[in-house]
């Protein structure tokens, strides 16, 4: 039997924001296709990593007017056991 809930394994440090932001993987598992693309007006290159280690980090940045109102990251990744997931950032 599945656990009824799992918890997002990513944290935002947003210690650079508005310029660069950074996930990092909190969790002891290995994820894989870790995939970031944007959703709204602003602009940011997708970005896509086959694998992120425990303690792992993905770099990003996007640029865009009000990004807090006008989008949301959306990061997609796959647990070991081959569940996808779908998890929005917002700025």
């Amino acid at each position: 039997m599945q656990p009824l809930a799992y918890r997002v394994p990513f944290v935002v440090d947003r210690s650079r924001a508005p310029f660069r932001y950074y996930l990092v993987n909190r969790s002891a598992e290995t994820l894989d296709s870790v995939r970031l693309s944007l959703l709204g007006s602003g602009l940011m290159l997708p970005i896509s990593t086959r694998r992120v280690l425990p303690g792992g980090i993905v770099a990003f940045s996007a640029q865009g007017h009000d990004l807090s109102r006008n989008s949301v990251v959306i990061v997609r990744w796959f647990r070991p056991n081959g569940d996808e997931y779908l998890w929005r950032v917002s700025f």
